[in-house]
């Protein structure tokens, strides 16, 4: 090869890489600036809903996530404190509900009018770490099929912290499933504050960022309620 080709390809070679480099930033800046609504790159959006769509397919009602029930005061890890910092009067505290035909509020006395279930399931963050817990409360259906048959209808819920610093919206198929649980003990004990005392969401089908901590706030919704940690990129369905 003379100096002329051999000039004459690295000129080549030279042309051709900068241009991959400068279609590949291109390529990145519209990622990047291509957002949707609420501010996540419209090709993520749209790979998290294939996902969605993929695990709807296969949703089950009657799959349960079960687990042998761990021995009684087993430490549950630590996971999140958001909407958690202040402290919290159980004596005080109230849930509310709201649909469009009612408003109603809840007291841990009125809770406890309810039928008590129990379950157990492995607990799976988004991180990637596992671990089963058991727990007890008020299973979801029964509580919305006693206070709101007709809420049954809509597509949607919709739950805030009190004070709303977190939230999470989860489709009602998913909320109606067995083990959705409105939980106030786990492994055998009471919540305590870092998970959610007085009363937190159990969800085992999803995946743990829609287990809200700290449940202030339920409501049912024709339109998907805003979402925590999908507004800061990550999955709404959140299926498992």
């Amino acid at each position: 090869m003379t100096e002329q080709e051999f000039i004459k390809k690295n000129r080549r070679s030279f042309l051709i890489a900068g241009a991959s480099v400068f279609l590949g930033a291109l390529g990145l800046r519209w990622v990047f600036t291509n957002m949707d609504e609420d501010a996540t790159p419209s090709l993520l959006r749209k790979g998290f809903q294939a996902n969605e769509n993929f695990w709807k397919r296969f949703y089950n009602p009657k799959r349960e996530n079960l687990v042998a029930e761990p021995a009684a005061g087993t430490k549950v890890r630590v996971n999140g404190d958001i909407g958690l910092s202040d402290d919290i009067d159980l004596n005080d505290w109230i849930l509310e509900y709201e649909s469009p035909i009612m408003k109603k509020t809840f007291t841990l006395q009125d809770l406890a009018k309810f039928p008590r279930v129990k379950s157990q399931s492995e607990f799976r963050c988004i991180e990637g770490w596992s671990l089963p817990i058991g727990y007890e409360g008020v299973r979801f259906s029964d509580f919305l099929n006693a206070i709101d048959p007709a809420a049954l209808k809509f597509p949607y819920v919709g739950m805030e912290t009190p004070g709303a610093d977190y939230y999470v919206g989860v489709d009602m198929e998913s909320m109606l499933h067995s083990q959705t649980i409105l939980a106030d003990r786990m492994n055998g004990a009471p919540l305590g504050k870092e998970h959610g005392e007085p009363l937190r969401l159990i969800i085992p089908i999803k995946y743990g960022i829609k287990s809200l901590k700290r449940v202030g706030r339920i409501f049912v919704s024709s339109e998907r309620p805003r979402d925590y940690w999908a507004e800061n990129g990550y999955d709404w369905y959140s299926g498992l």
